[in-house]
């Protein structure tokens, strides 16, 4: 037997597949096109090109693995959160998909706290623009046209798994980032539907991470070589997923992820919030079990962007700035291109770059950008220490990883040893495809979701300590300053 997960992101999908023993027996990618912006601060995707990407890696590897293809029984999904999927009566797309990124329902988050005082009791946690519920507040009130036609709401994985099984299902820890689940009683709140004015009626049926969620049309079957049947777990949120792809499922067990996206990721035993510091508390994707997240919208992102307005590539430059290395820089930047959730919740905040010279050039700035993302997660563990939250173990995932510098900055920073595990980049998909051997097998979590071999273990600069907590005390003072300047 053999199983599959599959990793749904905004610039492209991941196809993972292991073995019985959860080793790693073949892998293959398709890109989607990129999101849109149709203006600042919005960032939509059109749902077909999941699909299309989800297709294409599979069938990839039909051709470069068909006979460990043909052993699969078990698939999980893993995908990014928060994104809004729209479907009609017949399962039609009624609009792109508003991704997690989207800033523009802040408006619509302060109404509903407004409207339901007890909102942050019941979710956990803060009205955030990036969250599923605003964005159809929002859409309630400026394409009620569109509103008035829907049927179902779906998160990105959920939306390739109609797709794939013909079942509106979502998992637990998906279902937490969209401000609609009681994530204490892991289920739908109708008290929460009900300030968006939708209903149990709109939403997927709920299952665990771990368990079965449909089985895998016969198609799909037949396309791919399966003997069958295929059961599909119901698989995690990206972050969830890359939790069990690195073993962080028991209490104090985390993460540190440099995608897109920044996380810093823990395991609790128990439903945790702590919204006074903008802190995601959401269900695990096994049962019984939450996580608590500190989340920053723009980590390999901002990179991103500098490679962009530069020319040059993102190794390039993070190369230039390793390099060069001497300790902090004189700049220093505010990773905010995209506002912020951990610590600050806005969504209109945006980057700066402070302390620049006519001496400054494209790798001091590269330097500027992680360090501002490093200082950014050293703001995540700040606020999850507040709230009595302490990390006893940490690895490393995402493309960010790559960098041995940015690896240095953040065991200095956060003063704790992280491991960075073998094929690291497999994260999400490898935790999906953990999930589906569990659906298909009723092999314990436990059991399954071990730690990966470790590369390497990054140990702090303790000669530079000092100094980067001086910085990271002006890089605090700056936000203040400058929202208080450009408000």
């Amino acid at each position: 037997m053999t199983f599959l997960g599959i990793d749904i992101g905004t610039s492209g999908v991941k196809a993972l597949l292991i073995d019985e023993n959860g080793r790693a027996i073949g892998d293959a990618s398709a890109p989607a096109i990129e999101p849109v912006r149709p203006h600042p601060g919005w960032s939509e995707q059109n749902p077909a090109d999941w699909w299309t990407a989800t297709l294409g890696a599979i069938d990839t590897l039909k051709q470069s693995h068909p006979t460990e293809l043909a052993a699969v029984k078990g698939i999980g999904l893993s995908g990014h959160m928060h994104g809004a999927t729209l479907l009609g009566a017949n399962d039609e797309v009624l609009r792109p998909s508003i991704l997690w990124n989207d800033g523009r329902s802040s408006a619509e988050c302060g109404e509903m706290e407004a409207a339901l005082p007890n909102l942050r009791d019941l979710a956990g946690n803060i009205a955030m623009p990036g969250f599923t519920a605003p964005k159809i507040a929002w859409v309630r009130k400026h394409e009620p046209a569109i509103y008035d036609r829907i049927a179902k709401v779906l998160l990105p994985k959920a939306y390739v798994r109609l797709l794939l099984t013909g079942e509106h299902v979502e998992d637990m820890s998906d279902a937490a980032g969209t401000l609609w689940l009681d994530v204490a009683k892991r289920d739908w709140s109708d008290e929460l539907l009900g300030v968006t004015g939708l209903t149990r009626e709109h939403m997927p049926r709920l299952v665990e991470g771990s368990e079965v969620s449909a089985q895998l049309k016969p198609e799909f079957v037949s396309r791919w070589g399966m003997t069958g049947p295929v059961v599909v777990a119901g698989g995690a949120g990206d972050n969830a997923a890359a939790a069990c792809g690195i073993g962080a499922i028991r209490p104090g067990e985390g993460f540190v992820s440099l995608g897109t996206s920044g996380v810093l990721f823990v395991s609790n035993e128990t439903f945790s919030p702590n919204t006074k510091g903008a802190v995601h508390a959401f269900c695990h994707a096994i049962p019984d079990t939450w996580h608590q997240m500190g989340v920053i919208l723009s980590a390999t992102d901002s990179l991103n962007w500098l490679s962009r307005i530069t020319g040059k590539k993102q190794a390039e430059l993070s190369g230039e700035a390793e390099a060069q290395f001497a300790g902090p820089g004189e700049a220093i930047f505010l990773p905010y291109l995209s506002g912020e959730r951990t610590p600050h919740n806005n969504a209109n905040a945006r980057g700066s770059f402070v302390g620049l010279s006519q001496s400054t050039d494209s790798a001091q700035l590269a330097q500027a950008v992680m360090e501002g993302v490093t200082f950014a997660m050293r703001d995540c563990q700040r606020v999850l220490a507040d709230a009595g939250t302490s990390i006893n173990r940490l690895l490393a995932v995402g493309g960010g990883s790559k960098s041995a510098l940015w690896l240095k900055m953040l065991a200095t920073n956060l003063d704790m040893e992280i491991a960075l595990p073998e094929d690291g980049d497999f994260g999400g998909a490898l935790g999906a495809a953990r999930l589906g051997l569990c659906a298909a097998t009723g092999a314990k979590p436990a059991d399954i979701m071990a730690m990966p071999p470790i590369k390497t273990v990054i140990a702090p600069d303790t000669s530079l300590s000092a100094a980067y907590s001086d910085q990271y005390a002006r890089y605090r003072a700056l936000y203040p300053a400058i929202e208080e300047a450009i408000s």
